[in-house]
């Protein structure tokens, strides 16, 4: 199952993956990676509610960026290997 999800998201995973050099790492920086992610798309439920709720169609864009990066740190979190999870953080 995680082969085929890797294959699945393999471009989002080759940009946070690829690079050469020493990174620092360390596993809590992914358990935070993970809890923020849960964060990011719990935000883009409740605003998808509150703006379905009174029918204001302009607040479905702030979903959109809200689920996207919750996507993205959840993948990362899940999926990438320890590189993508320090790039993510910006450790070198």
């Amino acid at each position: 199952m995680k082969a085929a999800l890797r294959n699945l998201f393999q471009p989002l995973l080759r940009v946070f993956e690829s690079g050469e050099g020493e990174y620092r790492y360390e596993q809590s920086h992914r358990k935070i990676l993970l809890a923020v992610g849960v964060l990011f798309l719990f935000l883009s439920a409740v605003s998808a509610a509150l703006a379905l709720a009174s029918s204001q169609w302009g607040g479905l864009a702030p979903v959109l960026v809200f689920f996207l990066i919750g996507l993205v740190c959840e993948v990362i979190g899940l999926l990438g290997n320890d590189r993508a999870v320090a790039k993510i953080w910006g450790n070198k």
